[in-house]
């Protein structure tokens, strides 16, 4: 933290009584403080915090850049922070989930081509729709030839005005 923000918090901090306790690192160097339940000079009890700092600005963080364990930790999912040995772990964990993965989609695929080689496997079926069933003319292979209403419904054709031999010009 540099210039007049960072002096200013620094400020704040020594007046505010704010003390920081270092908890931990994590691989990507960010570090994470637990601030304890307070008092202010005010005399108001303000709440324990858990906060981190990084060299990265908040637009240039995308997923992945805090690991899990300490996420949650920082939104008191988990009471105490996590051990580096703890990360570490979940981490081969999570990789060997994705190579898991990888081999079994590779797998599925080898089993589809051969399917379809050997004809094992019946092709979709095509359906083709025509309407709804309320529809009037559901089922009729083509409109009628003049225009039809029945009541509330109208349903036109493919009916043209005849042309007349008096058509004013």
């Amino acid at each position: 933290m540099s210039g007049p923000q960072g002096l200013l918090r620094a400020l704040w901090r020594v007046f505010s009584n704010e003390v920081k306790q270092h908890v931990g690192t994590d691989q990507f160097g960010n570090k994470y403080y637990y601030i304890p339940q307070r008092k202010n000079w005010l005399g108001q009890t303000l709440k324990e915090r858990r906060v981190i700092e990084t060299n990265m600005k908040e637009v240039d963080y995308k997923e992945g850049d805090i690991p899990s364990e300490w996420e949650a930790w920082l939104r008191k999912r988990r009471k105490t922070p996590p051990l580096i040995e703890e990360i570490m772990k979940n981490q081969k964990y999570r990789e060997d989930i994705k190579m898991k993965i990888k081999d079994l989609s590779e797998k599925e695929k080898l089993l589809n081509i051969t399917d379809n080689k050997e004809k094992l496997v019946a092709l979709p079926v095509q359906i083709q729709i025509k309407g709804h069933a309320s529809a009037p003319d559901f089922g009729k292979s083509d409109p009628s030839e003049g225009p039809t209403s029945t009541g509330k419904t109208f349903q036109p054709g493919s009916w043209l005005p005849q042309e007349s031999s008096n058509q004013n010009k």
